[in-house]
């Protein structure tokens, strides 16, 4: 079942019939009690009534008992079909076993054997439910009793009298029902009828104003997810912007320096023409690398622990496939990892992750280092984190620089040509990815980029 307003309806019906069955089931009950109850207390006072009346000489009981006996006997009882206008059937029998007296509705066989309280029996084929009382200075028993059947329609009809109304207003509490649930869902129709007539560029947030408070959370959701939407698309066009203006500036360089060397035959010009094509050449690949980079970055979600990494270890492999780059540059690396005597350097996280985020902060440190300087790699544990800081001799970042420096493609006012203003971008979102952070420290002679990885 698909559909909300079908769903709903069902539910409601089905919530609706089930309370009024409960509601029915509880009346019959106490219906069914109350009746009981009260029609007992009239057979109780009924027969306590007639012992009175035999015992203040009232009722003469020797000529009841000989007028009984003189006449015929009385015609066999017989139910009133359909009606409740039949009173009370009254017996007195005698404690010798004779029938003293009857009411004209009572049978003419005893309605009870016992001789004190209640109790129910059958008389050619109806249940009665009988009250006796003892008169014992008179020497006899009366017995007042009641039809069950009697009673039961009395109940039946009083349910009855309850389920054929519902039933028959049912058609129209279900179409009531329905009406209710679709304006209940009206809101909801609205909306996606406003969404729908939008075009895939229009990413405004929608008016929660008038939206009930159950419907809000939805808009929210929605507006949430627009804001995301254009967030990204936003930055995708900024990422293609800046990528394509970031590589045709080495593409536009290494056609004029092929031009270069081409049109000359002096050795040298053709030597430091192709020695800048080849410096070209490196500083787009690294671009074109970093661009990989954030495309596997966007297309992670969430914060995913599942390798346990050894920091220290991994800081060693990055440095090494470094070389090639640390020898081009003339700078060296110096590891300062941590001793024995400190805690482990492991943590739980992507590992693909931690490599990015060293691999760039490695690369930015040789990238602003000068030529012959030297980068030095510290690696150390706390008990809830273990922190990577890279030491280098370059220029460092401005103090008002730090707030964009790892926005993409952002080089600062001290970078030099080389780099693409991507590096500590990627370092930032890879440390966001592991719920890390990155900072930045000024000292005398060193410049510190610290990266933290949670434990």
């Amino acid at each position: 079942m698909n559909s909300i307003r079908i769903r709903l309806f069902a539910i409601l019906l089905a919530t609706t019939g089930a309370v009024w069955l409960f509601a029915a089931a509880w009346i019959y009950a106490s219906t069914q009690a109350e009746v009981e109850r009260v029609l007992d207390a009239r057979l109780m006072e009924a027969a306590r009534m007639v012992s009175s009346l035999i015992t203040d000489h009232r009722i003469d009981p020797a000529a009841a008992a000989s007028a009984a006996t003189a006449s015929a006997p009385p015609a066999p009882f017989e139910q009133a079909g359909g009606s409740y206008s039949r009173q009370l059937s009254c017996q007195i029998w005698s404690l010798q076993g004779s029938l003293v007296s009857r009411s004209e509705s009572a049978p003419a066989t005893s309605l009870a054997s016992h001789t004190n309280g209640f109790e129910e029996t059958e008389i050619d084929g109806e249940r009665w439910r009988v009250y006796a009382v003892v008169n014992p200075s008179l020497g006899v028993r009366v017995l007042v009793g009641d039809s069950l059947e009697i009673r039961e329609r009395l109940i039946g009809d009083v349910i009855k009298g309850l389920l054929l109304p519902g039933i028959a207003i049912l058609p129209v509490l279900a179409a009531l029902i329905w009406l209710s649930v679709g304006r209940g869902l009206a809101p909801l129709t609205r909306i996606a009828e406003g969404l729908a007539g939008r075009s895939a560029s229009e990413l405004h947030p929608v008016d929660a104003g008038s939206a009930p408070r159950e419907v809000r959370p939805v808009i929210r959701a929605l507006n949430s997810l627009f804001g995301r939407v254009a967030e990204a698309r936003d930055r995708e066009r900024s990422f293609t912007a800046y990528a394509a203006h970031e590589l045709k500036t080495p593409l536009a360089g290494l056609k004029t320096q092929a031009q270069v060397a081409l049109r000359t035959d002096n050795p040298t010009i053709q030597r430091d023409a192709l020695a800048r094509i080849s410096t070209s050449v490196d500083r787009t690949s690294r671009m074109v690398r970093q661009l990989i980079d954030l495309a596997a970055l966007d297309a992670i979600q969430g914060n995913a622990n599942d390798e346990e990494v050894d920091i220290a270890v991994l800081v060693g492999e990055v440095a090494s496939e470094l070389e090639t780059q640390l020898s081009v540059n003339e700078v060296h690396v110096a590891m300062e990892l941590a001793d024995q005597a400190q805690p482990p350097t492991h943590i739980r996280g992507r590992k693909i992750l931690v490599r990015l985020a060293i691999r760039n902060l490695l690369e930015n440190a040789i990238q602003h280092s000068p030529k012959g300087g030297e980068v030095r790699c510290r690696v150390t544990a706390r008990y809830d984190e273990v922190c990577v800081e890279i030491l280098d001799q370059g220029p460092g970042i401005k103090q008002e620089d730090e707030k964009r420096v790892t926005e993409r493609f952002f080089r600062g006012s001290k970078a030099h040509g080389h780099g693409s203003g991507l590096g500590l971008s990627i370092v930032q979102m890879a440390l966001a990815r592991l719920g890390g952070s990155l900072t930045f420290e000024r000292g005398a002679r060193w410049f510190v980029a610290r990266a933290s990885f949670p434990i």
